[in-house]
């Protein structure tokens, strides 16, 4: 019974122009795959793969249901559901939909980003790990990079706001709600702040280091983002990549290492305006010579 249901199916599919199903699949594809790639890193990723599971499964068993009994009211039901389950995904996917009608928004802003705008962030760290290690103020600062660290800043408060020395600061002071746990940097704006990160083993991190040291270790074990830690205890400055400590950084060090980062993951547009820039100096070179 069911396979005569099935067979039926896949025979009226059969009927339909090939080139018209294949332009629609993809089109479907493409349309899942954005989806799942903007909500990659969020509790929102989970939550949209069993509603797209679900929808599939339930539409396949319906036709099925269908095609042999002829259930009409089930399928009138069907729609009803539907529409309910896109009422409640707006409610469940509100933050996401705000962010990424934000992105839409801000579209063209985003080649205006120039590679001095980047430099000033990198400035706005450094000058706030500066005065946080003269004054012994432990701090742990995350750059997320290719890999979302969206599950993580969904722990802590949210903030989206430009980085600033003087609001970094503030957040680390000992007196501040905030100044408990990390802050996670995206781009050239502060995403989040006292946000939970996972700990390293004890082992992982030689000496008698804190907390702090190995929350850096174990968020830049598991993705590809860079740490940067100041000791409460003797103001020392650390960073953490690839699940590996060096302490004792300069401020030479830090900038050279922010900048290669920040620029890394800056906007796409800086990138080719650089290497615009620099062919047409190669080419005035060639034709100087």
């Amino acid at each position: 019974m069911w396979l005569d249901a099935i067979f039926e199916y896949l025979n009226r599919i059969a009927t339909y122009n090939p080139l018209i199903v294949t332009i629609e699949l993809l089109l479907i594809g493409l349309v899942v795959y954005w989806a799942v790639d903007f909500l990659e890193g969020t509790r929102g990723e989970r939550l949209f793969r069993g509603i797209i599971i679900l929808l599939l499964a339930g539409s396949m068993i319906l036709k099925l249901l269908i095609g042999r009994f002829e259930f009409e009211r089930l399928q009138y039901l069907y729609g009803s559901f539907l529409i309910l389950v896109l009422i409640i995904a707006v409610a469940a996917f509100q933050p996401e939909i705000r962010r990424m009608l934000i992105r839409i928004g801000q579209a063209g802003s985003f080649g205006s980003s120039s590679h001095q705008q980047l430099a000033q962030t990198v400035e706005e760290i450094i000058s706030a790990v500066t005065n946080l290690s003269e004054k012994k103020v432990g701090a742990i600062i995350i750059l997320e990079r290719q890999v979302a660290l969206g599950e993580f800043t969904e722990t802590g408060v949210r903030i989206d706001a430009k980085v600033k020395s003087a609001l970094l600061e503030t957040i680390f002071h000992p007196g501040s709600a905030l100044h408990d746990l990390a802050i996670i940097i995206h781009g050239d704006r502060i995403a989040a702040a006292r946000v939970q990160l996972p700990l390293a083993e004890v082992g992982a991190v030689k000496g008698s280091l804190g907390s702090r040291h190995r929350a850096a270790v174990g968020i830049t074990t598991g993705s590809d983002a860079f740490a940067i830690v100041v000791s409460e205890e003797t103001g020392i400055v650390s960073i953490a990549e690839d699940g590996q400590l060096d302490r004792h950084i300069t401020e030479n060090d830090l900038r050279k290492r922010l900048t290669k980062i920040i620029v890394d993951t800056g906007p796409l547009t800086a990138k080719l305006r650089k290497k615009a820039e620099e062919k047409k100096d190669t080419d005035s070179t060639g034709q100087g010579i």
